[in-house]
């Protein structure tokens, strides 16, 4: 792996993470005030789960463009590795911050069906760099 690369790999994974967290932020809080107390909380990961993948897609396709991650399958798996590491990382602060959660009672969170399908989401968003093409 040449520095140059691992940079711009490195990067591209931050900026891929950061833009579709910012993105699943919003569409998280839409989801929980507006559509969970209306529908429950399966149907309403079942609404947001495609638009954020959407979202994903385009992302990716431009973060891979832009900082020009090599097309290997070594560099696209460092970054999708990269940007799932932070994505738990960070759901996993925002659940002690905003509920006093710790990670044990994070990841029993993940027993309910709305949050396995959140879950299958998020494997799907670190997979997309693997998917993409240029």
């Amino acid at each position: 792996m040449s520095g140059s690369a691992l940079q711009r790999t490195l990067v591209a994974a931050l900026v891929y993470f950061a833009v579709v967290f910012a993105a699943g932020f919003v569409f998280g809080t839409i989801r929980t005030l507006l559509l969970v107390p209306r529908i429950g909380a399966l149907p309403a990961v079942m609404i947001e789960a495609p638009l954020i993948l959407a979202v994903s897609w385009l992302v990716c396709g431009r973060v891979l463009t832009h900082w020009a991650v090599p097309p290997q399958w070594p560099w696209r798996l460092l970054m999708s590795a990269t940007a799932f590491g932070l994505l738990i990382a960070a759901e996993m602060t925002l659940a002690r911050v905003l509920n006093g959660s710790s990670p044990a009672q994070f990841l029993a969170s993940y027993a309910t069906a709305a949050a396995k399908l959140g879950l299958a989401a998020q494997l799907l968003f670190a997979t997309l760099p693997l998917l993409r093409r240029r």
